[in-house]
């Protein structure tokens, strides 16, 4: 063996070194190719996952309408609420939750659902208490979703809304969940509830049915939910509520339905209700509500009832009672009910809000009111009422606000001698009746009233009138909204306002009411925010059209009138809204806009106004402001022409100043020319044939002559 043998030269070994190493170097390159992979596909997951926003404070992660089609899987651990609405996820798999053990709610309202796997909810088993399953489609295959419910011993809440259900498919999907508290249904296709349905949901407190199909309940559908305080029954079919037994019940909404009858069961028991709404139903009758001691809220609108005894018919008594035929499984009860009967002879002393409008009601029995002490909010409004007995404690002394708006009240009747049941009255609405005049010291004892509208009734002011036939707001300390439009008010000579700090005050539709000016209003002028003079008959000839005293004015309407210009108003003034529609205004002067209109304005209305679009030079400055609510509206006339202020071409301001010339002045420039030429013409021609005329004149008339 040669020394070169044993040394090879230096290339040699550089070959064999990087022949052993090449094993090496390919370890490692994969090795960091595939370390860059890892952390770019980290990267890509990090941004197509990081619009999810977590809030460490509450453990909340929020995935809501990201276009997620499975369940993020690179949340925090610790996330104790998921938020997942709005998602396309379509379905839950066994493995889709399993990262996030310590959830407590979870969103997946609207994610198209139509599949929930039986171990979706395994891993959350001990720790989930809310679940939102509203507006999917888990009525395609609900026995599995049912399964995977059933895994959450739990649950608290959980809402199935908007999923197709009928009430089997609510039955096997609810079925034992006796953890739950608060359930929804609301907007499925529940048609007929029976026990089985809500079985084994002794601790249910709270429950929402309504936009069903629901047209019956079984008497011992809600037996097995001894514990039910809130019930949400709006929009279904539900023909009557006849022997109502919920007697732990709080809250109950059965509005918009088709009740024409709702009965409580002649029990000795006291019923919990606190709030009960029939409103928008078929009700002929006053409710029949023994026991309620709790009532704080009866709202009763939109219904045909009234009380009839001007129809009691001594000769029949046979058609003075209907009888009910309640028929539970085998056992048949017969309630019978007297048609004629006002009122419960069980009071309501806690009822605070009466919601009776929009019914057929004629009058109020004597003593109805008597019988709500507490009553602090009455609504009548609407209703077929001809007259009102204003007596001791009825209405009764707790009341704030009394609504008798849109009834057929031409007479008021108040009880001789001291009275206190007004003394806590704040607003009084008696707009839109038949009323001729108001007893003598209605409002004497109406110390905390501040609201009062007698719009569109036909009533004279004090002073002016007899003091039998008119309404006194003198001295009212309290009040601070008055609304007397159209009641055909004569011309107001003195204040009637003296003594009282209104700040809202509409006198519109009263034709005349100040053709002496504003003048009457001067005591109220100070304090007024909202004035409203719409169709009163104004014009700009009132010398008394000045608005600068009214200090606090912040709208004023006078559309309506017969304004030929703008009223005076006053730079100090803080007017935020004016309106000058359909008056006689045919300028917009630059002055007038730059120096009557306030500073602080907001919002006018022009339009309806025979504007000349040759003086409209203000229409600028009004649009550098920004200030006109109804520019698009606002026309002007030019040569009989009606052109849209927004759309003047620029050759209408030369137009404007041709007819601004003054046309005899035109004329004369005109002619003048055309003179001057005859004249010439005629000289010329003149001094053209002067001598031959002369001598044929000569020839004729055969003179000597003497050249």
């Amino acid at each position: 063996m040669s020394i070169s043998d044993l040394f090879p030269p230096p290339s040699v070994h550089r070959a064999a070194l990087e022949m052993e190493l090449l094993p090496l170097w390919l370890c490692l390159g994969c090795h960091f190719l595939a370390v860059g992979w890892t952390k770019s596909s980290g990267a890509d997951i990090a941004v197509s996952q990081g619009s999810c926003k977590w809030d460490d404070g509450t453990g909340t992660a929020d995935c809501r309408a990201q276009g997620l089609a499975s369940v993020p899987s690179s949340l925090s651990p610790r996330s104790r609420t998921l938020l997942l609405e709005a998602n396309p996820l379509e379905k839950l798999e066994n493995h889709s939750l399993q990262r996030y053990r310590l959830l407590e709610s979870l969103g997946l309202r609207g994610c198209h659902l139509h599949r929930l796997d039986r171990n979706a909810f395994r891993q959350q088993q001990g720790h989930l208490r809310s679940l939102d399953l509203a507006d999917n489609r888990l009525a395609e295959d609900y026995h599995e979703a049912a399964a995977a419910l059933h895994t959450l011993p739990h649950l608290q809440t959980l809402d199935l809304s908007g999923n197709s259900l009928t009430e089997d498919m609510a039955a096997v999907l609810l079925h034992n969940l006796s953890s739950l508290e608060a359930v929804s249904l609301a907007r499925n296709t529940l048609m007929r509830l029976d026990e089985s349905v809500f079985e084994g949901l002794e601790r249910l407190r709270e429950l929402d049915l309504q936009r069903n199909y629901i047209f019956e309940i079984e008497g011992a559908a809600f037996d097995g939910l001894p514990g039910l305080q809130r019930l949400h029954l709006a929009y279904n079919n539900l023909p009557c509520i006849v022997d109502f037994r919920l007697t732990q019940l709080r809250f109950l909404n059965v509005s918009y339905n088709g009740l024409e009858w709702f009965l409580a069961s002649r029990t000795e028991a006291t019923f919990e209700l606190e709030t009960l709404d029939l409103s928008h139903n078929q009700l002929l009758f006053f409710p029949l509500l023994p026991q309620c001691p709790k009532l704080r809220t009866l709202l009763l609108r939109d219904n045909n009832m009234g009380f009839y005894r001007d129809l009691y018919n001594t000769s029949s008594p046979q058609e003075m009672v209907a009888q009910f035929l309640l028929v539970d499984g085998n056992v048949t009860n017969v309630t019978t009910v007297s048609l004629w009967d006002e009122f419960s002879a069980n009071s309501l002393p806690d009822l605070r809000l009466l919601d009776l409008s929009q019914n057929q009601f004629q009058y109020l029995p004597e003593g109805f009111l008597r019988q709500m002490p507490a009553l602090a909010h009455l609504n009548l409004n609407r209703n077929c009422l001809t007259t009102l007995h204003i007596q001791e404690q009825e209405p009764p002394g707790a009341l704030t606000e009394l609504d008798l708006s849109h009834n057929q009240l031409s007479q008021l009747h108040l009880t001789p001698g001291p009275s206190g049941c007004l003394r806590n009255l704040r607003s009084f609405n008696l707009s839109s009746n038949q009323l001729l005049d108001v007893p003598s010291g209605l409002f004497a004892n109406a110390s905390s009233i501040t609201t009062i509208d007698m719009s569109h009734n036909r009533i004279s002011l004090c002073p002016g009138a007899g003091p039998s036939s008119c309404v006194d707001f003198r001295n009212l300390t309290s009040l601070r909204s008055l609304s007397l439009e159209d009641c055909g008010l004569d011309t107001l000579r003195d204040c009637p306002f003296q003594g009282t700090p209104l700040t809202h005050l509409d006198l519109s539709s009263n034709w005349g009411v100040l053709n002496g000016g504003i003048s009457p209003l001067r005591d109220v002028a100070p304090m007024l925010q909202v004035l409203a003079l719409r169709d009163v008959g104004l014009s700009s000839s009132l010398t008394q059209l000045d608005f600068s005293g009214f200090g606090h004015l912040q709208n004023l309407d006078l559309a309506g009138n017969a304004l030929t210009s703008f009223p005076r108003l006053g730079g100090s003034l803080p007017l935020q809204t004016l309106d000058l529609r359909r008056n006689r205004l045919t300028a917009l002067p630059h002055k007038a806009v730059s120096e009557q209109l306030p500073q602080s304005l907001r919002i006018i209305y022009l339009s309806h106004n025979p504007y000349d679009c040759c003086l409209v030079e203000g229409w600028d400055a009004l649009q550098h402001l920004g200030v006109v609510a109804d520019a698009a509206s606002i026309t002007c006339n030019l040569s009989s022409r009606v052109i849209r202020v927004l759309e003047l071409p620029g050759s209408v301001w030369h137009d404007c100043k041709w007819e601004q010339v003054d046309t005899g002045l035109l004329y004369l420039v005109l002619i003048l020319p055309s003179c001057l030429t005859l004249l010439v013409a005629c000289t010329v021609i003149f001094l053209t044939f002067k001598k031959p005329l002369f001598l044929l004149i000569k020839t004729r008339c055969r003179w000597s002559s003497v050249y």
